[in-house]
């Protein structure tokens, strides 16, 4: 989560939201992002799409057997989505996200019978997580 949280802070130097992601298959880092979406004017650029994407490049397919993404933000409906078709076994995040959040906080879609469970924990370095968003809309309303 700390290297995600590098990640996040990557994003924001960049002026987009601090969200970084990174998948780990064994102990080994295939893939890792961080959200561009208001730099490349794109919608899905959020940073576990991004994270997915690269990790299915490493692995040569659309399936991560055996892989754990971590994220700095519970993800959104749309990550949600694609989590669990990309087969990912467990996501590990930080801040709850309880306007978008669709690993426990607005709704649960790894709780709904799809064809592939996904594991989630939520709260790990939710502190350090939060600020960095925090910091981030701080310095945004001052603008």
């Amino acid at each position: 989560m700390k290297r995600a949280l590098a990640l996040a802070d990557i994003a924001a130097d960049a002026d987009e939201v601090p969200v970084g992601a990174l998948i780990v298959q064994g102990d080994r880092i295939i893939a890792e992002a961080y959200n561009t979406r208001e730099g490349s004017k794109c919608a899905t650029h959020h940073a576990e799409i991004l994270a997915i994407e690269e990790a299915c490049r490493t692995l040569g397919g659309w399936r991560l057997p055996n892989c754990k993404l971590y994220v700095t933000l519970e993800p959104c409906p749309m990550c949600t989505g694609a989590i669990i078709n990309a087969r990912i076994d467990e996501v590990i995040f930080g801040a709850y996200d309880p306007k978008a959040g669709c690993c426990g906080s607005m709704t649960d879609l790894p709780s709904l019978p799809f064809n592939h469970k996904v594991t989630v924990r939520g709260g790990v370095l939710q502190t350090e997580c939060k600020d960095a968003l925090s910091a981030y809309f701080r310095g945004k309303r001052k603008k």
